[in-house]
């Protein structure tokens, strides 16, 4: 007879006992639910993991049902012990050592999920069905199953565990990194020691990002320490950047940007960092959400956010050490149309413009304005504020080829919008030749740009002389 508290060595009989034990339990977190007005979000989260543990019991035991028992489907282990079906990887159909779930409810064995993901797949494997997300939940309930079925078979597992996964992920990493998090919650010495290792691990070390993955708990766990404080300047400055460092760390990794960008305090915790914290601090928070803003979900919720404005405010003060980050931000998050209005509305055009007087980050500056040029309010804006002389001044001085295009391309949009712009390339024309210069010797591009300046000033000149 078992003994209270262990599972059944039968692996179907023990999934069919605890199919069940997960059954009733689910029934007394959904009456919780359904008849206490009080309930706790707590509740909804185990009702949800029971839930997918019942999905995965369930379809586990189906195909160990349905299954052939023929010895070549089995795994032979060391003794001419069988692997049972229900613990074998559905990539691998080897035994378990890391089950994980996914979010299709079913489990797979860590490393080989990992490198199916890794690889750029999004669906379940078994089920084709497309994964909401990539977060892996460890399965603690099969692993407990698996430990104890190998210690009566007499299988030592202890060091199998601990093993080299397709990212380079041990379980003496996973161990050290959940001890960094919990000390994430401590008093502040711990606090900072434990900041600054995981900055260092997760810049050295790309398993350490892919950690964050593993836990939707995690990130807010990172963040807690700047999290409380109404001001972001009173945080100690060690900690917020070690903080905000080790975000754009793991935002690198291209699984985690969808969840870093989704965490609802990630986006108004590097707001907070662009006004307020240390210079390395708001350089690393504009990096952070350069790298976020990849995908185009994230540029809509970054912009939607107000993320503009600060990112806007902090280009405009002119931090040598920040401007690339900023303007490579910027960039990348008005390649959508939404936040080339956002930025007009914030001021962009007359930042860019004070800034392109001083010839400061002129190669980006000029790459965020053409983009812009396709927005009518920022034409507007770059015809007010007087850019033209600026513009053909940077394409006499300039010996960049790229700069050039941008400012002929602008030049001829804002022509396009004002015919009364077409005044200052005629009088450039008459005094240094710019566009006609451009027009014969500059890249195709320019070239074509420069050309159809020239011929649409050259219709207004005729124009002007029939009238």
């Amino acid at each position: 007879m078992a003994k209270p508290g262990m599972l059944d060595s039968d692996p179907v009989v023990m999934l069919k006992k605890t199919l069940e034990l997960k059954k009733k339990e689910l029934k007394k977190l959904v009456r919780s639910i359904v008849d206490d007005a009080d309930f706790s979000i707590e509740t909804i989260d185990q009702a949800k993991e029971a839930l997918c543990v019942i999905k995965d019991l369930k379809l586990r035991r189906n195909s160990s049902c349905s299954s052939s028992s023929s010895s070549s489907m089995s795994l032979k282990l060391h003794k001419n012990v069988t692997c049972p079906d229900e613990f074998k990887c559905p990539i691998s159909k080897e035994l378990m050592r890391d089950p994980v779930i996914v979010a299709s409810g079913l489990t797979y064995d860590r490393s080989f999920i990992q490198k199916w993901l890794s690889a750029g797949n999004r669906t379940c494997p078994s089920t084709q069905q497309v994964l909401s997300h990539t977060v892996l939940t460890p399965n603690r309930l099969i692993r407990q199953m698996i430990e104890q079925w190998s210690k009566k078979q007499g299988i030592e597992l202890s060091n199998s565990f601990n093993y080299l996964n397709e990212e380079g992920i041990t379980e003496a990493d996973r161990d050290q990194f959940l001890c960094l998090l919990k000390k994430m919650s401590s008093a502040l010495p711990d606090q900072k020691a434990a900041a600054k290792e995981l900055r260092l691990l997760t810049k050295k070390h790309p398993c350490f990002r892919v950690l964050f993955c593993d836990s939707v708990d995690a990130i807010p766990q990172l963040l807690k320490p700047i999290c409380g404080s109404d001001s972001f300047s009173s945080i100690h400055p060690d900690l917020q950047e070690d903080v905000i460092t080790t975000l754009l760390n793991i935002s690198i990794h291209d699984n985690n940007k969808k969840l870093v960008a989704e965490t609802p305090m990630v986006i108004p915790i590097l707001m907070k960092a662009l006004r307020t914290g240390t210079i390395e601090t708001r350089s690393n928070a504009a990096a952070a959400l350069f790298t976020l803003s990849a995908l185009d979900s994230n540029k809509e919720l970054i912009g939607k956010s107000g993320a503009l404005k600060p990112l806007i405010d902090l280009l405009e003060e002119g931090h040598p050490s920040a401007m690339k980050d900023v303007a490579s931000a910027i960039f990348t998050l008005c390649v959508i149309q939404e936040n080339k209005a956002r930025a007009v509305k914030d001021g962009i055009v007359r930042v860019i413009l004070s800034k392109m007087k001083d010839r400061i980050h002129i190669d980006e500056l000029l790459a965020i304005l053409a983009l812009l040029s396709s927005h009518h309010r920022a034409i507007e804006d770059i015809g007010e504020l007087g850019a033209v002389p600026s513009l053909l001044s940077i394409i006499r001085e300039s010996s960049c080829e790229r700069n050039k295009e941008n400012c002929v391309a602008i030049l001829q949009t804002v022509c396009l919008y004002d015919r009364s712009k077409l005044k200052d390339i005629k009088e450039e024309e008459k005094n240094h030749r710019t566009i006609s210069e451009l027009a014969q010797n500059g890249t195709s591009r320019a070239k074509r740009k420069a050309s159809g300046i020239l011929e649409r000033l050259n219709r207004v000149v005729n124009i002007t002389h029939t009238a």
